[in-house]
Order: C-alpha cells, then structure tokens, then sequence
C-alpha cells in the first residue's frame, strides 16, 4: 500500500508540473496577481460548509454522547483536524477517522460508540456525495452541448455505485468489524495491545443499532447536502475574482464533479495533480479557459493549505501537551 500511495504521489505530482506547464505559469500567475488579496478570504469562509459538516456528525453522536460534552466548537476544530490529515498527508483516506476517534475519546469515554458514528458519518458522506455528483452531472449537462466527457464521467459513476453500495451492506448485515476482529487478532496475536483494544462485535452491534435510527441518518444527511453545495461558493467567488464569473450552476456542478473525481482517486496523496486536471476538464465543459481553470485549481490548493496547516499544528501542539502534562 505505501509503495503505491508513493507511485500515486509522485505520478499526481509530475501531472501537476505538466499542467502548469502547458498552461503557462506566466498566464497563471497573472490572473492569479489581478485577483489579489481578497483569495485569503477563502479560507475562513470554508468553516461555513464544514460546519454544516460538522453538525450532521454531531447528530450521529448525540446518542454516545448524552451529556453533551463534546460541543460544536469542539466537534468543529477535530472535524478541521480530521479533513486537513484526510487532504494534506499521505493517509489513504482513514487516517483523518482514526485521528478524530482519538480526540473525541477526550470528550466521550467510548470509543467503540464514537468508532461507529465515524463509519455511518463515511457512509452518509458517500450517499450525500453520489447525490451531489447526480446533480451535478444535469447541471453540466445543460452547459455541455453534447461534449463527450460527460457520458465517460457518468459512466464511471454508475460503475462505481456497487462499491458503496457493497460496503453500506457488508456493514449492515456482514458483521464487517467482526471478521477485521478475528483477522487481527489472527495476524496480531491475541495478546497484543491493538487486538486487545479492538471490539469488532460491538462496533458491528453500535453501527446495526444506528442504523435503524433512520430519522437520525436523514437528519444527518440533511445537514451534509447544504454544506457540500455551500462549498460551491468557494468555486463561485474565486472564478468571479479570476474574471471569469461563471452561473451558480455551473459552480455547483464544476464543484461537484471535482469532488466526486478526488474521492474516486483516495490513493493519490491529498489528489496531487488529479484534483486540478479535473477542475480544468469541468472548467472547459463549462467554457472556462485552460490558465483560468488551473488558476482556480491553484486557489483552491491555497485554500487547502492555509486552512489545513493551522489545524495540523493546533493537533501537534495539543499532543505534545498532552505527552508533557502525562
């Protein structure tokens, strides 16, 4: 696994260097220049959609955490810490769940119920993202005049729905962290302390006993939806700064492609390359020029940057208090 997160890192990064390239990085850095300071106002405006975030996670914890002690502004910088380790390291996707497991057991003593909000939040998160990908697929549809690229986007959608589908299942019915359960404690030893630690029947039991709280999930799933089209805003305002102002629809619906492009490539480190030659594939159905789009790709790079190393840092510095306070 590490030595094709590091193929997918360095092939992402050489991707990226083509694209500047061939965009021209004079023609990048001038559209970049004539949008000035008011880019940085992205980064805090993106504690709007994670707050939104946020708050749907809340919603699956509530049960685990009856005296409220993990608060929203508590939830808000684990929920920061969680997306920078997801978007800034090499973690393969879990290592931001992992991370917020660890700080939420500082508010909520189990581990196993905070464990289980963490999955279904994932599986919500991916019912909310095909939701958002579907609208954003009509959305572009309307601005695409018959461009090829959207029947090989939607395709590989459809392709990729069983997936989802497929672990939503093995979690619900197949005793999923159960058998990881017995896996690991095959290949760990019964003795050792991650083993000793795990409780793959419990886990299944929490997740089935969300699960049926079908109510709470909608709500959850309510609060997700409008912050991922909230972060639509972020491709709005750069591109009308860019000048090159473009519809609330074709923001949303460059936004969600993009969105849906990064999730489906979770092995490239932080979709380094990916990410941007897919702002600039959607940019062009939406008749946005080559160094605009990669312009906006680069924003949005900033944006993940400025945002993510400030909670990074807050972690590190929480921990080593924490190790020194030990």
């Amino acid at each position: 696994m590490k030595r094709l997160v590091l193929i997918g890192g360095i092939a992402g990064l050489l991707l990226l260097t083509a694209l500047i390239v061939y965009e021209g990085l004079p023609e990048v850095a001038g559209a970049l220049d004539r949008a000035g300071w008011p880019l940085l106002l992205l980064v805090p405006l993106h504690l709007v959609p994670l707050a939104f975030d946020t708050q749907a996670w809340r919603v699956l914890l509530a049960p685990a955490d009856s005296e409220r002690r993990a608060g929203m502004l508590f939830l808000l910088w684990v929920a920061a810490v969680r997306e920078a380790v997801a978007r800034l390291l090499p973690s393969v996707g879990i290592g931001g769940e992992v991370v917020g497991v660890r700080l939420v057991r500082l508010r909520v003593a189990d581990t196993t119920a905070i464990s289980a909000t963490i999955v279904l939040e994932v599986l919500v998160t991916i019912a909310v993202l095909y939701l958002f990908t579907a609208l954003g697929l009509l959305l572009m549809a309307r601005l695409a005049d018959g461009k090829g690229q959207l029947g090989i986007i939607a395709a590989g959608v459809l392709l990729s729905l069983p997936l989802p589908l497929l672990l939503a299942w093995l979690v619900r019915r197949g005793a999923l962290f159960t058998q990881l359960h017995a896996l690991a404690l095959r290949l760990l030893g019964e003795g050792h302390p991650w083993a000793l630690r795990l409780d793959g029947a419990r886990l299944d039991a929490e997740i089935g006993r969300l699960l049926a709280q079908r109510r709470r999930i909608a709500h959850a799933l309510c609060w997700q939806l409008p912050g991922y089209l909230l972060g639509a805003f972020e491709t709005w305002y750069a591109l009308l700064l860019l000048g090159h102002p473009v519809s609330a629809s074709a923001a949303v619906a460059i936004e969600a492609l993009t969105q849906a492009t990064r999730h489906a490539t979770f092995i490239v480190p932080a979709s380094v390359g990916v990410q941007e030659a897919a702002v600039i594939l959607f940019g062009y159905v939406a008749g946005i020029g080559g160094d605009v789009a990669l312009s906006l790709a680069l924003v949005k790079r900033m944006r993940e940057i400025l945002f993510g190393v400030p909670a990074l840092l807050s972690w590190q510095w929480f921990e080593a208090r924490r190790l020194r306070t030990a």
